[in-house]
């Protein structure tokens, strides 16, 4: 076994195999770029080796760096983790000519799997379901225009060398593809460095499965089941989960043994994964193979009890795996929720920024009124980091086991409701809100889930009865504990409070308060015949989480003081409540109702980000749909189109200017 590995990545991964690392009694050394430095994992690594500055062409992508690091740490192995060198033939063959152990497949598997057109034809041979599509190399747009009417709309545009939902796009008619097909070879050669571009059919009302297979040098090949990674936005997994609902034993049974079949073919000796694209009706293609640890494998060893980063590790030592597919067996289900810096109520785009505060949900048993759960918290960054332009905006893996699919729903949304960050903008609301959807309850999913279930974008979901109750009694309790607070306690037990989203006044709801000998609170609903019984209030002012019991139910929710009462953030549902005298109330109903500034004829920036093009020009007529903008931030390309008709009036951008969110770039007269 290796005394010393090195690390050549950052992050929540970096972090995740230190911890395996320390368990297996391995030293690690971690390299690490200018923005990195001091980071978590950096802090955690037994050694550190600065590689270069901040962009990642400028240091985790160099090899030549790497290798030295290597030989000034002593290490005998380098893990990629996922992403930079993880799936580069060439860096595992140099490392190889070099006497340095490569913590992954052999070069060969990577080589043959890691493009996307070779890995098709591969799988064709092994007797694995593919997608027709076209396989060769696609020049010209009129040449993909003439090939997408051979296939038939939809069509899926993908780079060859892609990965991390970039260079994707879907194109339904000839425009689409004449659009999408210059943007994805963009977008391939500035993330990838390779503007290779196929093109396969989509599959209508698709799934996104995927099978874990594990391999060593000895021949013995494994499937650890499958994931499912339907939730996706912008074609980047944003919710997974292990097993997947839709499949039954036969079709679990028949995707893993083509998963192993096409693992053999390529001699695989480590973790991968088969991706499969599947109906609704269990039918399945091959998609593509990653040779590497996927992002989602906690949710894997969360119901397998293996641990995928120490396979790969004995693997590479050369050891002979210890067990067989028939010792392997699904215990539970498990759910990881992707928390990113993106803004949800601004359409998801990424959000950078200082973590000012980042409480995290208690890892290990918990137990909910639908039983006991596990929570597990795969994490790089800490209270006081920041979240790096340079790199993607991920804060942490949040996942949670439990018998049952439903427990493992319910323990998701109870991790999240105990996450709470401040300083960038996040999708727990967003993630919470999917966990609380009878849709996904039921396992009824498709890559357009989010598409489907947010149209016209996500802004929050209105509180149910539940949620009402908990706005209602948190606010009462809080208003409780400031007036103590502020040394003019107030002998009042009939309140108005008032519950408001957006720009309403706010519904009334009348209560009276009382409280027992244990200090627990009740509330009495005027006219509902019904009373709440809040008990374990965990709250004191300055404290950005109120936790507490409501009739017999543990609920944690965000608030913040404001000058009229407080903003309270209960999963999705998120309002301001005041407290008022029934007298204040009625004063508050007859406030005018402040209207908010127009910005129709605006194109404002949606994210910091550089402008790529601006290909409309000051008097031009546009119509609704064209393209006015090109801005790109996180190595994606985002293009913003008219919403409506109009001349442009001012254009206050060019191309190559670095703008923040918000930036005005074009307006209309």
């Amino acid at each position: 076994m290796f005394s010393k590995i090195l690390i050549a990545n950052r992050g929540e991964i970096a972090v995740r195999i230190i911890k395996t690392a320390r368990r297996m009694g391995i030293s690690t050394a971690l390299v690490h770029s200018d923005a990195d430095t001091g980071s978590l994992a950096y802090e955690m690594a037994d050694e550190t080796i600065h590689i270069g500055p901040s962009p990642a062409a400028q240091s985790y992508l160099i090899q030549d760096r790497i290798v030295e690091a290597v030989r000034r740490s002593g290490a005998e192995a380098v893990h990629p983790g996922f992403g930079f060198l993880s799936e580069n033939p060439v860096f595992a063959r140099r490392l190889e000519a070099e006497g340095i152990t490569f913590i992954g497949p052999n070069p060969h598997a990577i080589e043959a799997m890691g493009d996307k057109i070779t890995s098709k034809k591969f799988a064709a041979e092994a007797g694995v379901s593919t997608v027709p599509g076209h396989m060769g190399l696609i020049e010209t747009t009129d040449h993909a225009v003439q090939i997408a009417n051979e296939i038939g709309y939809p069509v899926m545009i993908k780079a060859s060398a892609g990965g991390g939902g970039k260079g994707i796009r879907v194109a339904h008619s000839d425009d689409d593809m004449a659009e999408g097909f210059a943007a994805v070879k963009a977008e391939a050669l500035t993330a990838f460095g390779d503007d290779r571009v196929f093109l396969e059919k989509f599959i209508i009302d698709p799934r996104h499965i995927e099978i874990q297979v594990l391999g060593d040098k000895h021949g013995n090949i494994v499937s650890l089941f499958d994931r499912e990674c339907s939730i996706q936005r912008r074609n980047q997994k944003v919710i997974e989960e292990a097993p997947s609902p839709l499949l039954d034993d036969a079709t679990r049974a028949a995707m893993s043994a083509q998963a192993v079949a096409l693992a053999r073919a390529v001699n695989y000796d480590s973790a991968g994964t088969v991706e499969f694209v599947a109906g609704q009706d269990r039918s399945f293609f091959f998609l593509e193979m990653n040779t590497r640890l996927q992002v989602e494998h906690p949710v894997t060893e969360l119901i397998t009890g293996v641990d995928l980063v120490e396979q790969m590790i004995r693997s590479a030592a050369g050891e002979r795996m210890a067990f067989g597919q028939d010792d392997l067996k699904i215990d539970g289900w498990a759910i990881e929720s992707r928390i990113y810096a993106e803004d949800p109520y601004r359409g998801f785009l990424p959000s950078i920024g200082r973590l000012v505060r980042y409480e995290q949900a208690e890892e290990g048993e918990h137990h909910s009124p639908t039983g006991p759960y596990v929570v597990r918290n795969d994490s790089g960054v800490r209270e006081g980091d920041e979240i790096s332009m340079f790199y993607d905006p991920m804060i942490s893996k949040l996942c949670a086991w439990a018998p049952t699919r439903a427990g493992a729903v319910e323990g998701m949304a109870r991790a999240l409701e105990d996450t709470h960050l401040n300083g960038v903008g996040h999708n727990v609301p967003f993630l919470a809100a999917v966990m609380d959807q009878e849709r996904f309850k039921s396992g009824k999913l498709s890559t357009s889930y989010i598409k489907d279930e947010f149209p016209d974008g996500f802004h929050g979901l209105s509180p149910d009865r539940r949620q009402t109750d908990i706005l209602i009694a948190a606010a009462a309790a809080m208003n409780e504990v400031v007036t103590e607070a502020s040394g003019d306690p107030s002998d009042r037990t009939d309140w108005i409070v008032l519950i408001s989203q957006g720009n309403d006044k706010g519904e009334p709801h009348g209560i009276s308060l009382s409280y027992d000998d244990d200090e627990a609170l009740t509330l009495d609903l005027v006219g509902e015949d019904r009373a709440l019984n809040l008990s374990h209030i965990d709250w004191r002012p300055g404290m950005a989480q109120f936790r507490a019991i409501l009739d017999d139910e543990p609920f944690t929710a965000e608030v913040k003081r404001v000058a009229d009462g407080f903003d309270i953030r209960h999963r999705a549902a998120r309002a301001r409540v005041r407290v008022l005298s029934p007298r204040l109330a009625e004063l508050h109903a007859r406030l005018p109702i402040k209207v908010a500034a127009d910005t129709s004829k605006l194109i404002q920036s949606p994210m910091p980000g550089l402008v790529v093009a601006i290909p409309v020009v000051v008097g031009q007529e546009v119509k609704t749909g064209e393209t006015v903008a090109i801005i790109e931030a996180m190595k994606m390309q985002n293009i913003l189109k008219a919403e409506r008709d109009g001349v442009v009036k001012a254009v206050s951008a060019k191309a190559g200017d670095p703008v923040a969110a918000d930036d005005v770039l074009v307006e209309f007269g």
